[in-house]
């Protein structure tokens, strides 16, 4: 079977090839198909099954060239490995943020579920090891409805336990106390949105910093709530937390249920959370795996070599 595809934008040529047709190339050895470029066409020739997958990959790469200067490497692998797995490319479901230079789409099956779940239902807890993406992916569902303002402003929340740390020992203001707690949020933040943005969005309250223990009393509306570690909350923490959901907002629960900084005898709320709510209509619970991993290829087999039981990951 052959395809012949017409390029958009012959000026936009040498992104999609890639340097010394790289992109080319890897599609290629992807899908073991021949592949020639001339005449501002791209002709795809192999079996049947290949060829589509091929050409779909181009084409969704060709698309997001409409609206992005460059190709990232890992978004060229991206395409590719999902167009290999079922047919679907990640520029398919990109997570729309501020920053037009970034392109976020879910990486995996497992993380095509949780971002889906945080679309549909006002309640979603996801659970899963080091580096598969829960905080990133919550972070940028978040900042995708700000824009497209489907809610009004993102209140982040993560409890203050780690290392045995209290806020009391920190020096300066609440907002110098819980800085380093939620690092990692700020860290997916400046990914999604200029650093001009994001201080202005916390000058206004847009973007909202807390610990746990400070939600007690509060009811937030027409918000994106994210709890970050929440394997770190106790039962009466988690009640109180999720108690606060108010009208039109969306709660986001994420934490690795392997992993707790409480002490021994202190049940986690984030478990007793799910075990009790899973299964009611309107909240989605998500379970990442090893399989989910987006970060460097080591981290999953870090993860295999110390086991589920393990600390520290």
């Amino acid at each position: 079977m052959e395809i012949t595809i017409p390029i958009e934008d012959p000026s936009r040529q040498s992104s999609l090839y890639g340097t010394a047709d790289r992109n080319l190339r890897l599609i290629r050895s992807a899908f073991k198909v021949r592949i020639s470029a001339r005449d501002n066409a791209i002709r795809i020739s192999g079996s049947t099954d290949d060829v589509h997958k091929a050409a779909h990959a181009i084409e969704v790469l060709q698309r997001t060239l409409r609206s992005r200067p460059e190709l990232s490497n890992e978004l060229i692998e991206d395409t590719i490995r999902q167009a290999a797995n079922d047919g679907r490319a990640p520029g398919d479901e990109s997570i729309d943020v501020f920053l037009s230079s970034t392109t976020i789409v879910p990486r995996s099956e497992g993380q095509r579920q949780y971002v889906q779940g945080i679309q549909q239902d006002d309640l979603t807890f996801c659970l899963g090891p080091a580096g598969t993406g829960k905080t990133y992916l919550a972070v940028a569902v978040s900042v995708s409805l700000l824009k497209h303002q489907k809610i009004k402003r993102i209140v982040l929340v993560r409890p203050a336990v780690e290392a045995g740390e209290k806020l009391g020992y920190l020096p300066g203001d609440l907002q110098a106390k819980v800085n380093p707690y939620l690092r990692p949020l700020f860290d997916a933040m400046h990914d999604m949105m200029t650093f001009d943005q994001i201080k202005r969005f916390m000058q206004n309250d847009v973007v909202e910093v807390i610990p746990l223990a400070f939600m007690r009393g509060r009811t937030l509306n027409n918000a994106a709530i994210i709890l970050d570690e929440a394997q770190n909350a106790t039962v009466a923490q988690m009640l109180m937390f999720l108690t606060r959901l108010g009208h039109h907002s969306k709660m986001i629960v994420t934490g690795d249920d392997s992993q707790s900084d409480l002490a021994d005898n202190e049940p986690s709320g984030f478990i007793d959370a799910v075990r009790k709510l899973e299964g009611t209509p309107g909240i989605t619970v998500t379970r990442l795996t090893k399989r989910d991993i987006v970060r460097h290829p080591l981290v999953q087999q870090i993860v295999e070599a110390y086991g589920r039981s393990e600390p520290g990951v």
